[in-house]
């Protein structure tokens, strides 16, 4: 099979998907461009900030691709690609795109709050506060995991560990000089392109080789700060320029694609059963983020819902942004299959799937001049620079939902959990730093389990929602259904499997995730029922 037309097809298949069926979900939901958006109705300059649509897009897409749509489909490649590939398209077209575009748009329409408070005006305080414990113990995985991909990359290429500590130097000044010294967005975009160019060439020059542990360390502090501080200081710009890396990647990598012309060895299809790991549900909890992700729902009712300055742009940041991420997991998909089983096998030992996509997409580049010492330690870097983006993300979004855990409006003083983000923060860092130490490919199934699992939660919230403003939700049961199904079958095999292994922490979390998911769905069908019911009679 010809890799560049399997690219060439998955493109044209999400173009058309946005066009048609992003405009249809519009029309459905009444998206209103001349409805104010709480960006302005609420904006404080620490959270709520109004952003253009392309700095929006930048940084939205730079939190929610991360390694995610890198690693996922490398490691379901086991499957044979053809499984992957179906799951990918159908995936991220009529599931997470749907997920990420919803939450997004929902979270506009309740003045940028989460979808945990979303379930709470639209299903009950119980079900909110059980989201939130759902939610956090699921971010705490995204850092453990996250920190752990990042770090092995800091170690295996140290030029990108240079190159991301310049990138937030760079990101910084371009915040300052952009948002309080009046420099136009074109202007500013121009310079912080080519310094991020000049990163990469000191990055190149002058890398920092550390320990493991050590890294693990340093981007735990990192993230720390990086959670605590105002989004136009380093969130915003950074998401924006690393978003040009992001792009110049993938535009490296299609047009090495076009040159190269790479075929794929990977089977097309190895069986429902392999080395005991089952096609469903594990085949759709792997690819993880490249399909759908409940970490997305996060990101957009988080922070892009109280960014976003129009409402028009929330299928651009939403549904656009979700269906850019699955290119980049088809191309991550190809990396894996045009190489042989050994190669294959040898790569991920070297440095597990960043190392797999990062010599892929080094080879194909150097069919357009680029040298391998170049393109690998690039791509690299690319992806590490997304990989913190999620990070801190990751962190920011977990002091907000623990913040949100401990607020009661009926008290007049507040805990102290509730109102001091450091304190918040740094439990959030502590418990993921922690589980990093686990590492990554221990994490990794479960990750994936209780991201899909909350994908379904947030589908669920939106269904609900739908119901309760008299619109249709069939557009969000369907997938919700499948998805519930898919993850609670995965978190029982990795219950079992994790109990074997002797890896009791995540025994622990997973049964208590299970549990969660299982109490939501009862409380939202109570709902859903009652609604009904009242339809009957009227």
């Amino acid at each position: 099979m010809n890799a560049l037309l399997l690219v060439a097809f998955a493109i044209i298949v999400f173009v058309i998907a946005y066009v048609t069926y992003g405009a249809w979900l519009c029309k459905k939901w009444g998206v209103d461009s001349n409805r104010k958006t709480p960006a302005y109705t609420k904006s404080d300059g620490v959270d709520y900030v109004p952003a253009s649509s392309a700095v929006l897009l930048g940084h939205h897409f730079a939190s929610i691709a991360g390694a995610g749509p890198i690693v996922g489909p490398i490691a379901a490649a086991i499957f044979g690609w053809i499984p992957v590939i179906l799951w990918i398209i159908i995936g991220g077209i009529f599931f997470g795109g749907v997920q990420d575009f919803g939450s997004l748009f929902a979270s506009i329409r309740h003045d940028g709050k989460s979808v945990g408070q979303i379930i709470e005006a639209n299903i009950g305080k119980t079900g909110k506060k059980l989201f939130s414990i759902f939610a956090w113990l699921t971010l705490l995985l995204v850092v453990a995991a996250f920190v752990n991909i990042v770090a092995s990359t800091f170690v295996k290429v140290p030029q990108a560990a240079t190159a991301s500590i310049l990138f937030i130097i760079l990101a910084i000044v371009f915040g300052f000089a952009v948002y309080r010294k009046g420099v136009s967005l074109a202007l500013g975009s121009i310079a912080g392109v080519l310094l991020l160019f000049v990163c990469i060439w000191l990055g190149m020059r002058f890398p920092i080789s550390l320990g493991l542990n050590t890294w693990i360390a340093l981007l735990l502090g990192y993230i720390f700060i990086a959670s605590v501080t105002p989004v136009w200081i380093l969130l915003q710009p950074r998401d924006y320029l690393n978003s040009f890396l992001l792009y110049a990647m993938m535009a490296g990598s299609v047009i090495g694609l076009l040159m190269y012309r790479p075929s794929l060895q990977l089977a097309a299809y190895n069986g429902f059963n392999v080395n005991g790991t089952y096609l469903f549900p594990m085949l759709f909890v792997i690819v993880a983020c490249g399909a759908i992700s409940g970490f997305h729902s996060l990101v957009g009712s988080g922070t892009s819902s109280k960014q976003i300055s129009n409402e028009k742009d929330a299928k651009l940041v939403g549904y656009g942004g979700m269906l850019i991420e699955c290119v980049l997991a088809v191309i991550a998909l190809i990396t894996a299959g045009y190489v042989g089983a050994d190669k294959l096998k040898e790569l991920l030992a070297g440095g597990g799937p960043v190392n797999v996509f990062s010599d892929g997409v080094g080879t194909f580049m150097t069919s357009i001049g680029i040298p391998m010492e170049v393109g690998k330690p690039f791509v690299a870097l690319a992806i590490s620079a997304f990989a913190l983006t999620s990070l801190d993300t990751a962190t920011r979004l977990g002091r907000f939902i623990l913040q949100e855990f401990f607020e009661d409006d009926t008290k007049e003083t507040q805990s102290i959990l509730a109102t001091n983000r450091f304190v918040s923060t740094a439990i959030t860092v502590v418990i993921g730093g922690l589980l990093a130490v686990v590492g990554w490919s221990k994490v990794w199934p479960l990750f994936g389990a209780s991201n899909q699992l909350l994908g379904a939660i947030a589908l669920l919230a939106m269904a609900v929602w739908m119901t309760n403003i008299g619109k249709s939700n069939k557009m969000f049961i369907y997938p919700m259904i499948f998805m519930f199904a898919v993850t609670l079958t995965a978190l029982v095999l990795l219950i079992k499997g994790n109990m074997a292994s002797g890896n009791f922490i995540l025994v622990v979390l997973g049964i208590a995730l299970f549990i969660l998911a299982l109490i939501l769905i009862y409380q939202a069908y109570s709902v859903l029922r009652k609604k009904g019911k009242k339809s009957l009679k009227a």
